[in-house]
């Protein structure tokens, strides 16, 4: 009888199940994982879940196993941490019992070639490997946006990912960490981690008279609502920047552009941790990133204060559910593996 692996499909918009599939045999040069814990983006993966993904460019150019657009039926994820339990012809023996990152689908068991693997360094625990591909994100989310001494930040969305980019800002001598978010569990968490002050969406008197009339010197919109870059235009002054991570999939962005932004030369910069800004490549490579994400990785240790819930495998529909329907009492859900 063949081994077998249970792997999530998304089979159509508000709809995941878990099936049970034969696992392939193990080709040379590949190593087998057994699946400790995956990481749901609450960001990208519930574009799929609500089918909001864009059906016209891959999923991840850059990732193996992602370079077509989506469809359903469909596995799909990218932040996965197993231990390796078996090796293919000609792979090195010390892979034997290590645990490993892989962007890859959420599924109980996986083959890949040694070399799509990353290792997880010995004194970084599974539960904050899974963060590797968010907080990698946050670096090239501030590479891109050049925080400066003495600045005005503000933020738009305190999921996972504003979170911590909150948390690597706090370390700048800036003016002032502002947040926003329509969740009282993110914004609280938001300050635990440096915000100065946290915002409800509503309170525009708030933050206005925080920033005073010259505005912000920075922000992001990390908050995936494209009526908070409309909102992030507006608090930016003169000559500001505005940082665009969230992905709108097939959600439309109405900007208001003909008045003050015409005027302010603000700049409006789009930041995907796929690619590196050509402005980086001269001295940085992603392997130089993925260097420092795992030193912050370190030091932020991010599993203790912002895994707000687990589901086994089979158990992942209630997870998306809960995302979906009742997102203000979630950070990030994981999945484990028996």
């Amino acid at each position: 009888m063949s081994e077998t692996r249970q792997v999530l499909y998304f089979t159509a918009p508000y709809q995941v199940t878990v099936r049970q599939e034969p696992l392939p045999p193990l080709a040379a040069g590949q190593v087998l994982v057994r699946t400790l814990l995956s990481a749901i983006s609450a960001g990208t993966e519930m574009l799929a879940y609500r089918g909001e993904m864009p059906a016209d460019i891959p999923l991840d150019a850059e990732i193996a196993g992602m370079s077509h657009p989506f469809r359903y039926p469909t596995p799909y994820g990218y932040a996965a941490v197993g231990e390796v339990t078996a090796l293919g012809a000609g792979v090195d023996g010390r892979w034997i019992g290590r645990q490993v990152f892989a962007f890859v689908p959420h599924q109980s068991r996986f083959a890949l070639p040694a070399d799509q693997l990353i290792e997880i360094p010995a004194h970084i625990t599974a539960a904050d490997a899974v963060f590797l591909p968010f907080v990698e994100t946050a670096v090239s989310l501030l590479m891109d946006s050049q925080p400066v001494i003495g600045e005005q930040a503000i933020i738009w969305g305190q999921g996972v990912m504003g979170l911590l980019v909150t948390a690597l800002l706090a370390r700048y001598p800036l003016a002032a960490l502002c947040t926003v978010d329509a969740y009282p569990l993110r914004r609280q968490k938001s300050q635990a981690l440096g915000a100065t002050h946290s915002f409800a969406p509503a309170d525009v008197n708030g933050w206005q008279m925080l920033l005073g009339a010259a505005g912000a010197d920075l922000g992001y919109e990390l908050s995936g609502n494209p009526v908070a870059l409309d909102q992030a235009i507006a608090a930016v002054g003169f000559g500001g920047r505005i940082v665009v991570g969230s992905w709108y999939g097939q959600k439309p962005a109405a900007l208001h552009l003909g008045g003050a932004f015409h005027r302010r030369h603000q700049r409006l910069i789009s930041s995907q941790v796929s690619n590196l800004a050509p402005s980086w490549l001269a001295r940085w490579s992603k392997a130089r990133r993925l260097d420092v994400a795992w030193k912050l990785l370190a030091e932020l240790q991010p599993a203790g204060s912002l895994i707000t819930h687990r589901f086994p495998l089979p158990d992942a529909p209630q997870a998306y559910q809960l995302l979906d329907q009742n997102p203000g009492a979630a950070l990030q859900v994981v999945l484990t593996y028996e």
